[in-house]
């Protein structure tokens, strides 16, 4: 007898980090993707540079945890796997939506998104799904979905920035690849695009998120 794969839905609770507080005088709101091997509120420390009183972060967080390194010591967690993608992807929307619901943000702030390494498959993916609108959609240093298509972005303005990140010693982009991806970039959003390098390799730079809200 073969085994039988069966679904079963409940209820279940996950956590996310912000950072700031939302007021009155907030003008940017960030939602931020962190990468692979990350928990969010150690991703955040990324952002604490920004103006406080202008910037308001929120992180969600990946739902899969684990152990890094075999050490049984330090935590990571993972956006999505081969595995049940799409059945983990529609968990993802549920708990995003929801976490947008819970934050009630204001319509007259600005809506930064940015996504890092795996999280900009999130970020892309969420916003295909959300039809949210941002002011600028941030790709840092990571692959861009195969399924997306031209047509999935069509609710964004042409007042929208798109930006890609990119260290110039990434391990896992090598000049093949790099081409690969800017090629999904331009199918995707045309010459619509501000291309930023650094000399660094596959790390989050603080003083380029600096320069990033501008």
């Amino acid at each position: 007898m073969e085994n039988q794969i069966k679904n079963v839905t409940y209820k279940t609770t996950n956590t996310y980090e912000t950072l700031n507080e939302l007021t009155s005088q907030t003008t940017k709101v960030w939602i931020v993707f962190h990468g692979i091997g990350f928990l969010s509120r150690f991703f955040l420390k990324y952002f604490n540079e920004l103006p406080k009183n202008e910037n308001y972060i929120i992180a969600p967080q990946a739902p899969s945890k684990y152990y890094l390194k075999n050490e049984y010591k330090h935590v990571g967690a993972s956006w999505l796997t081969k595995e049940n993608t799409a059945l983990e992807t529609a968990n993802l929307y549920n708990y995003l939506d929801a976490v947008i619901a819970n934050e009630k943000l204001p319509a007259n702030c600005k809506i930064i998104f940015f996504g890092f390494s795996q999280g900009i498959s999130i970020a892309l993916r969420y916003l295909s799904y959300s039809k949210l609108t941002c002011s600028k959609l941030i790709i840092y240093a990571g692959g861009i979905p195969t399924e997306l298509k031209k047509s999935d972005f069509t609710h964004l303005t042409s007042d929208t920035e798109i930006i890609s990140v990119i260290g110039k010693k990434d391990q896992y982009l090598n000049p093949e690849k790099l081409k690969e991806e800017n090629s999904k970039l331009k199918i995707l959003f045309g010459d619509n695009v501000q291309y930023i390098t650094f000399d660094g390799g596959h790390e989050v730079k603080k003083e380029i998120i600096n320069q990033l809200t501008e």
